[in-house]
């Protein structure tokens, strides 16, 4: 029998993409479809690179193939990824940036700059465009754990003004006060100082063409979340806990600053770090350290997703002294559980996109 374009794509509208509830066809996730006698060969573009339905959705175009036009045909996909936006600022401030994603905790001592750039580093290795603000002014973690420590930023004209070029390694374009300042030294700015250093860094650099910019913030609540808001309109925030009451305690706080009225910054899930300790020849056994699924249950009362739990070992924390976040090394199983966390965060980032509205710069006065 002879096969249709036509045919194949009535065949795919049966089949729905499962995080946005429409079919392939409506969203326009089909394309390049090549047919040559009994086989059939499609682009199927997914939300993002780092999908984790995309062998459920290969099996499912597949069997509604065979089902609905002939068991024998031979099915190829390929994959694509087209990383979704929504941004109501017309694109004034980083034009080219897809998403704005804060990182973000109650406490400091949660892991939160570890969860941040094994999460870029992670998106990067699935293949998105990703950049990284460590906006911890005062605290400046970036520079070490991606090992460039000394190294110091370009500046290049660009249409007539002058930006910073951030450092790039494992893929990912970074920007830190500690790439600026000497290490040796501490930076005692005041408020204004730290916003005006953060603005810096996103208005006055040279980010290009990215899919996700992760926003790595300092502790608490300050100056420098309401510059973020107030400077870009912001996709979403990802919350960094340990299980302890103690941490959950400050999440309250860190979340409600989100849900201020005049912010409202979606919260696109929680992140539970230090979750249990495994020794290395013991493997099978868990001991709850600082208490058990803590951030599970901040995630039902906010009735937001758990996107990951991250077990601590001792790979992890040297991974960030020696600047090669644990990610990197794909065989080890804490890299595993930021694999997962970082798939179910590009997963709820589309499904953000696909269902609330986008959000704005906030205007705060005083």
């Amino acid at each position: 029998m002879s096969i249709t374009k036509s045919q194949v794509l009535n065949a795919l509208s049966y089949v729905n993409d499962p995080d946005l509830g429409k079919d392939l066809v409506t969203l326009k996730m089909i394309e390049n479809i090549q047919i040559e006698g009994n086989s059939v060969r499609f682009l199927l573009v997914l939300t993002t690179p780092a999908c984790p339905m995309k062998e459920q959705m290969k099996q499912a175009c597949i069997n509604a193939i065979h089902h609905l036009i002939d068991k024998n045909i031979e099915v190829q996909i390929d994959f694509g990824s087209q990383v979704t936006s929504r941004r109501q600022d017309n694109g004034q401030i980083l034009p080219n940036v897809k998403n704005i994603i804060a990182i973000a905790s109650g406490k400091g001592g949660v892991g939160k700059s570890t969860v941040a750039v094994n999460l870029a580093v992670g998106l990067a290795q699935k293949g998105a465009k990703v950049g990284l603000i460590d906006a911890d002014i005062y605290g400046p973690s970036i520079p070490i754990m991606f090992d460039l420590q000394g190294q110091r930023p370009q500046v290049a004209e660009i249409n007539g003004k002058h930006k910073i070029i951030p450092i790039e390694k494992y893929g990912v374009k970074t920007l830190s006060i500690g790439f600026l300042a000497d290490q040796t030294q501490a930076v005692v700015w005041r408020g204004p100082m730290v916003s005006s250093a953060l603005r810096q860094f996103v208005t006055d650099t040279e980010w290009g063409n990215l899919d996700y910019l992760i926003i790595d913030l300092p502790p608490g609540t300050g100056d420098i979340h309401l510059t973020l808001v107030q400077t870009v309109p912001v996709t979403g925030a990802i919350v960094v806990t340990t299980p302890q009451l103690v941490s959950k305690a400050d999440v309250v706080k860190a979340v409600g600053m989100f849900q201020i009225p005049q912010i409202n910054v979606p919260i696109i899930g929680f992140v539970e770090n230090m979750s249990w300790f495994t020794p290395p020849e013991l493997p099978d056994k868990k001991y709850y350290l600082f208490g058990k699924d803590g951030g599970k249950q901040l995630a039902t009362l906010y009735e937001v997703p758990l996107l990951g739990q991250i077990p601590i070992v001792e790979k992890v924390r040297a991974g960030g002294d020696e600047g090669k976040p644990i990610v990197l090394d794909t065989q080890s199983p804490v890299a595993q559980s930021f694999d997962q966390f970082i798939q179910n965060t590009a997963q709820q980032i589309a499904i953000r996109n696909a269902n609330i509205a986008p959000t704005s710069k906030v205007n705060i006065t005083e």
